[in-house]
């Protein structure tokens, strides 16, 4: 896929699965197979694997290259797949090359191990892993990989294979400077979380991903398809029923991002197992106050979302 290739195709949102583990920890590879043709029953634009929400930095480069495989081989051809990538230069540039021959369509890169590189060392990393194989390039910049509207063009002028960008600063006028900067020349998504859909919409983005998306499809289809339309009294409606409840919940501790999708998925009949450390399990309480929330959720199983 060429740039815009990218820019055409995704469009919506993105279904971002969790990574099944078993109780002691080990690769889920069932449950994840089972999940991921759960997902691609539903119209999402992509799959991204071994993202963040799929604890990426939890995993060795075989075991990600394993979720990639079978996420590619469940989805079946029915919607592209993103591989996440990471770590280090020579670590992201192999999982890169492996991912391409797994099957991904896409690359997701995630901030590399050090927090403090310069631009020079920061753009190395990334035109490692771009030049690593053919495929289309996504950074996602998140923590402390940080840029200016500046950067990002100059950073699309020496990879050649960036084609997206995934915001995770969540700084509606930031990204909305970046975007004015580099315009068409890359496809923009939002990659912070469902709670902050209805900013990014407003400032153009043509699709999102979502955590949601693992435990309510419609929800997340609904969300993105009022983003497009820029229908913010509907969107506002979704935010209040569904994302402002369970995102308050996942805001009670550090990594509970990943921990209550996988509680939730678990109360919903989906495999999904424990996170590995240092993310942690949820506490009794926030179970409780989590089963609550999950009786709402439940009717969009069985429904439309409102």
């Amino acid at each position: 896929m060429t740039a815009k290739d990218v820019r055409n195709r995704f469009k919506g949102v993105f279904g971002f699965p969790i990574t099944p583990f078993r109780k002691d920890l080990s690769l889920d590879l069932d449950g994840l197979e089972r999940n991921v043709a759960d997902m691609v029953r539903h119209p999402f634009c992509g799959l991204v694997a071994a993202g963040g929400t799929g604890e990426l930095y939890s995993m060795t480069v075989e075991e990600i290259v394993e979720v990639v495989r079978v996420t590619v081989q469940a989805a079946g051809g029915r919607m592209p797949v993103v591989a996440g990538t990471g770590y280090n230069a020579a670590i992201g540039a192999e999982i890169a090359r492996k991912a391409e021959k797994a099957g991904a369509d896409c690359l997701l890169a995630l901030p590399p191990y050090y927090i403090n590189a310069p631009e020079s060392g920061l753009f190395d990393y990334y035109e490692a892993i771009g030049r690593a194989s053919g495929l289309p390039l996504f950074v996602y910049s998140r923590d402390w990989a940080v840029f200016t509207p500046q950067m990002v063009s100059r950073l699309a002028d020496r990879v050649p294979t960036l084609a997206g960008w995934k915001d995770g600063q969540g700084v509606a006028r930031k990204y909305q400077r970046i975007m004015n900067e580099v315009g068409d020349r890359l496809a923009w998504f939002g990659g912070l979380g469902d709670d902050c859909v209805p900013e990014y919409f407003a400032i153009g983005v043509q699709a999102y991903t979502s955590s949601i998306s693992n435990i309510a499809p419609k929800v997340s289809l609904a969300l993105a398809e009022a983003g497009v339309a820029r229908d913010f009294p509907r969107i506002n409606a979704l935010m209040a029923k569904y994302v402002h409840p369970l995102y308050a919940l996942r805001e009670r501790m550090k990594g509970y991002e990943v921990a209550v999708m996988k509680e939730a998925m678990e109360m919903l009949g989906y495999p999904a197992g424990p996170v590995r450390p240092p993310l942690t399990k949820c506490r009794a309480q926030d179970v409780e106050d989590l089963r609550e929330l999950m009786v709402v959720y439940r009717e969009s199983l069985e429904a439309g979302a409102a």
